[in-house]
C-alpha cells in the first residue's frame, strides 16, 4: 500500500495553508490532500492518523520567553487527526475537505468521507482551561509547533487498511482508543510525512 500527497512532498516542508500556526499569526488549518493505492485484499475500511512525533515532553517550555528548546530535548507524540471507518472504496481525501480554517473551541461535526468518524485530537488537552480556545477538538487541526523549538517537527500521516468495516470505539475516541481497537485487524500500513517549524532560524537552515 502506498500513500502520497499533492499538498507537500514526502519529507518536504508543509505549507502554512495546512497548519494551524504560522510565523505571523494563524495558518489556514486546511487538511492536506492524501491519496493511496495498492490496497490489500480483504480491506473493509481504513483508519487515518496524523501524529507529530517531535512534541516537547515539557510543555511549559513552549513559547517561553528567553528559552530555546534544544534538539536533544526528550520528545513525545502529539495527535493532530484521528479518523476511522473510512470506506474501503475511498482512495483520496481532497485538500480542505475535512478542515478549512480554525474553529475556536473545536469543530463540532467535522466533515469527512461518507460513513467515517473522527476522534479527538490533542489540542483538546493543550487548550484545556483556556477560556477562549478550550473545548473538544475533533477532526484535523494542523501543525503549531513551539516557535522557540530548535528541532524541525515531523508530521506523519499514517493510513491503516483494516479487516473490519467499523471499529468498536467510544463516542468520543482518541488515537489511543483506535490503536487498541484495531489491534489484530491491520492488513497493511503506509505513511507519508512532512516537516514544519515556526522558528525562522530553523526554517532558513
Amino acid at each position: 500500500m502506498r500513500i502520497r500527497s499533492d499538498s507537500f512532498e514526502h519529507r518536504g516542508h508543509i505549507p502554512p495553508e495546512f497548519a494551524m500556526g504560522a510565523i505571523e499569526g494563524f495558518g489556514g488549518n486546511r487538511n492536506p490532500h492524501l491519496a493511496w493505492d495498492d490496497v490489500p485484499g480483504g480491506t473493509r475500511s481504513f483508519a487515518l492518523l496524523c501524529i507529530d512525533t517531535d512534541a516537547p515532553t515539557d510543555a511549559s517550555l513552549a513559547g517561553k520567553t528567553g528559552v530555546e528548546i534544544p534538539v536533544a530535548h526528550p520528545r513525545g507524540n502529539f495527535v493532530h487527526w484521528t479518523m476511522v471507518d473510512i470506506g474501503a472504496d475511498v482512495r483520496e481525501i481532497a485538500a480542505g475537505s475535512c478542515s478549512d480554517g480554525i474553529t475556536r473551541q473545536g469543530k463540532r461535526d467535522p466533515h469527512g468521507p461518507a460513513g467515517s468518524r473522527q476522534g479527538l485530537n490533542d489540542y483538546t488537552g493543550w487548550f484545556a482551561g483556556d477560556a477562549d480556545m478550550g473545548g473538544e477538538y475533533l477532526g484535523y487541526d494542523g501543525p503549531y509547533p513551539p516557535p522557540n523549538d530548535l528541532r524541525v517537527h515531523r508530521y506523519f500521516f499514517r493510513l491503516f487498511a483494516l479487516d473490519l468495516a467499523t471499529l468498536e470505539l467510544p463516542a468520543k475516541f482518541t488515537a489511543a482508543d483506535v490503536f487498541h481497537a484495531m489491534d489484530g485487524h491491520v492488513l497493511g500500513e503506509t505513511s507519508v510525512y512532512g516537516l514544519y517549524s515556526l522558528n525562522p532560524a530553523v526554517m532558513a537552515a
